[in-house]
């Protein structure tokens, strides 16, 4: 895996007109958070994310602003959060006993979800962005046992070995990574797939995947325009997760993103016709298809 920080963070709470607006991957966390607050912050709000608004801060707001259109895209984050707190319900209720967000970023599931007070909740991410984290939260109680470890997961000897420590402490693990995997190029995702699946407790992988036709779409519109030059897209697998197979996993389900928004009366009256796409993945990865994957360990990986 290369050696350059998937997710170097300053805390500048403030953009300064002569750096961009996102000046690297952990930045968008603060635009994902915009959204968060904008569902929250609904009459009919699906989920109530008490402190996604201050996470996102000043910078998150003038991020999210500089996307074109940007509040017609809320629906694609809002279903995503919603698909993988389902998963992660669907995981403690079926004897997981530690989640592992990779990636961590500004997510708050440890305070808003019904989670048992027994379950051992992991974040893992940078110093920068968990500092200022643990400074907007300082005053928050999570619901379970909430645990933060700030590691470079660029550095690959540093990355499996907490892996191997978490691996040795819990008896079934559900990794997260949301939001991550586009940032990757595919010898990164493919090296973090393999150091995953080494753990022979790290049972179930949650995460969200973008098809080829979806990263030129965005691109056409201008919707990744934010972030183009310091946070590129970059992982968009026409086969799916097929491509995982060959790593040590198997697909458990695959969940579109606009059949999940249609079915959260999200998806806006002009994008409906999306929700009759296929369920499955398009194989061609002609269309701008995008959705939440749960992947399992394949039984026999050494």
């Amino acid at each position: 895996m290369s050696t350059e920080r998937w997710f170097q963070f300053m805390a500048t709470p403030e953009a300064n007109p002569s750096e961009p607006l996102v000046r690297n991957v952990s930045d968008t966390a603060r635009w994902v958070a915009v959204y968060r607050a904008m569902e929250s912050e609904r009459p009919d709000a699906l989920f109530h994310d008490a402190y996604a608004r201050r996470l996102a801060g000043e910078r998150g707001e003038q991020i999210a602003a500089a996307a074109p259109f940007h509040t017609k895209h809320a629906w694609t984050m809002i279903s995503r959060t919603l698909l993988i707190d389902e998963l992660v319900e669907q995981g403690v209720a079926g004897g997981c006993d530690m989640v592992i967000n990779c990636a961590a970023g500004l997510d708050t599931r440890p305070y808003r979800m019904p989670l048992p007070a027994t379950l051992r909740w992991v974040e893992v991410d940078l110093p920068g962005i968990l500092d200022y984290k643990e400074e907007i939260l300082k005053d928050a109680v999570p619901v379970c046992r909430l645990e933060r470890f700030r590691c470079d997961l660029a550095d690959g000897d540093a990355r499996r070995e907490l892996f191997a420590r978490l691996g040795g402490e819990a008896r079934r693990a559900l990794v997260i990574t949301e939001g991550l995997l586009i940032y990757l190029t595919p010898e990164d995702v493919t090296q973090f797939a393999r150091d995953l699946a080494a753990q022979p407790v790290f049972h179930d992988w949650v995460f969200d995947l973008a098809a080829p036709g979806l990263l030129r779409m965005m691109t056409r519109q201008g919707v990744n325009e934010p972030n183009r030059q310091t946070a590129p897209f970059k992982f968009a697998p026409a086969e799916g997760t097929a491509y995982f197979e060959p790593f040590g996993w198997r697909t458990v389900s695959v969940q579109p993103l606009s059949k999940a928004a249609a079915r959260y009366k999200r998806l806006p009256g002009s994008l409906r016709i999306a929700a009759w796409f296929p369920a499955r993945h398009p194989g061609n990865g002609r269309r701008p298809w995008s959705g939440v994957c749960h992947l399992r360990r394949a039984s026999g990986v050494s």
